[in-house]
């Protein structure tokens, strides 16, 4: 018996839901993309998902699912995960919230939420998240870019989040406010179970209303936001701690092609 299995269990929230729509002229579940290439990137071994379920921790996972579910389903079957399905793909908010039955009867004190597509995040990095709840209700993965792009960035103060603030807001600051938010959010958490079990039904009751183009018609539809969940957390005076990585390619997300290839190239390196 290794000795993970020692350690206190931790549940593990995987979205794999999305349709990955920029990742141009593959229809399937991008979490089920290989990261070794056959004959081209999107045919081969080693999928995505396979590779991230390798390194979450000791204990119950779920798999939220909706996109080519039966090919997660099957890709999966003898990993033990369960499957949840995300009914409507409304959002971050509404894949956590597809967990909520699973989260009240898990025995886990801790929760790591992370996104399918994320395959390089280390055991080590994981753990010294849930660490992180010795002294806070919920830490967040940050990761410091040489380029912030369009990522949403972690507002600080000592050694606690006050704020995420998503690209669209903070590119109209200025210069030198955009210069001093240097860490970046990943998407991927730790949180104690009990808080974030408080904190859904309140998420639920307050969807966002969002604009999107359905059938070439703007169409107005509900969303929900993990970051709203976190924004309540603050308010209410709860602490929200982070980690940041020592290496941003560890929190590589893999959206389109260009970013597919790079992670393939990464894998192989690594591997060699």
């Amino acid at each position: 018996m290794t000795q993970t299995c020692f350690s206190p269990p931790v549940t593990s929230i995987i979205m794999a839901a999305g349709r990955g729509s920029r990742m141009k002229g593959y229809s399937g579940n991008k979490t089920l993309l290989p990261l070794v290439p056959g004959n081209t990137p999107f045919e081969g071994r080693q999928p995505i998902l396979l590779n991230l379920l390798d390194f979450l921790p000791h204990g119950p996972k779920a798999l939220i699912v909706n996109h080519c579910k039966a090919d997660v389903i099957r890709t999966t079957a003898h990993t033990g995960v369960v499957c949840l399905e995300q009914p409507v793909l409304n959002g971050t908010g509404g894949a956590i919230l597809a967990a909520s039955a699973f989260l009240s009867q898990t025995p886990s004190d801790t929760v790591i939420i992370t996104m399918g597509d994320v395959p390089f995040v280390r055991k080590a990095t994981y753990k010294t998240l849930a660490a992180g709840l010795s002294s806070h209700e919920l830490m967040i993965l940050g990761f410091s870019p040489t380029d912030k792009k369009q990522y949403g960035v972690l507002e600080i103060k000592g050694q606690k989040v006050k704020k995420i603030t998503e690209w669209k807001y903070w590119r109209d600051y200025p210069p030198h406010l955009q210069d001093s938010l240097t860490i970046c959010n990943s998407g991927i958490y730790a949180a104690r179970r009990q808080t974030l079990c408080r904190y859904l039904p309140i998420l639920a009751s307050r969807p966002q209303i969002i604009q999107k183009e359905i059938n070439g018609r703007l169409t107005d539809i509900e969303e929900f936001f993990f970051t709203d969940l976190i924004e309540y957390m603050v308010r209410d005076g709860l602490a929200v701690g982070y980690h940041v990585t020592e290496n941003e390619h560890e929190t590589m997300g893999i959206d389109d092609l260009e970013a597919l290839q790079k992670a393939q190239a990464f894998y192989a390196k690594k591997m060699a």
